[in-house]
C-alpha cells in the first residue's frame, strides 16, 4: 500500500490553517501545519513533503515567495495564496516558482484542481 501525499500548510491564521488542515484530511492527504515559514523549514516535513501551501504574506517573517525560492529548486511544488494577488505579486509567483497563486478568498475546488496538477507533475 502507497503512502498518501503528505501537504504542508503554511499559514499564520489559525483559523485558515485548521480549515486548510480539515480540507486536506477530508480528501485523504496527510497534513503537517505551520504558523511561519521557518518552522516548516526546519521541521522534517521540509524532506518528505510532497506539495506545499503557503500565504504570501506571512507577518515578522520569511514570505510565501521566499519560501517558494527555497523549496521549488528541490522539486517540490507551491501553491501560494493570497488576498493581494494583483501584478506584481503574481510575476513574484511566477518567478518563484510557485505552481498556482490563489486569490483569497477562493473556492476550495479552484485549490483542489492545484494540488491535483501539482501532485501530477
Amino acid at each position: 500500500m502507497s503512502i498518501c501525499p503528505l501537504i504542508s500548510v503554511v499559514e499564520d491564521d489559525e483559523g485558515l490553517r485548521n480549515s486548510l488542515d480539515g480540507l486536506m484530511r477530508s480528501l485523504g492527504y496527510r497534513v503537517e501545519t505551520f504558523a511561519c515559514a521557518e518552522a516548516f523549514l526546519g521541521s522534517p516535513a521540509r524532506a518528505a513533503c510532497d506539495c506545499v501551501i503557503s500565504d504570501v504574506q506571512i507577518p515578522g517573517g520569511m514570505s510565501g515567495i521566499e519560501l517558494a525560492q527555497q523549496v521549488t529548486p528541490s522539486g517540490t511544488p507551491v501553491i501560494l495564496m493570497s488576498a493581494f494577488a494583483d501584478e506584481k505579486v503574481q510575476a513574484q509567483a511566477v518567478a518563484a516558482g510557485a505552481q498556482c497563486l490563489l486569490k483569497k478568498p477562493f473556492d476550495c475546488e479552484m485549490l483542489i484542481g492545484c494540488i491535483d496538477t501539482a501532485l501530477d507533475d
